[in-house]
């Protein structure tokens, strides 16, 4: 029964999960938006009165 011989499979596990903890991290993270959005300013506006020309 060559399927419980671990030579091949165990070779073919350590490197699948190397590839997974190792690799792709880094080819994820590269795409994460790192850049944090500032506001242009903390003061809040002031409301502008409106004019009513009938009252």
């Amino acid at each position: 029964m060559p399927q419980l011989n671990p030579h091949p499979w165990f070779i073919i596990f350590l490197f699948s999960w190397m590839i997974f903890l190792v690799i792709l991290p880094k080819k994820v993270m590269n795409h994460v938006f790192s850049n944090n959005p500032t506001l242009k300013s903390t003061k809040k506006p002031k409301p502008k009165s409106w004019n009513w020309p009938w009252s």
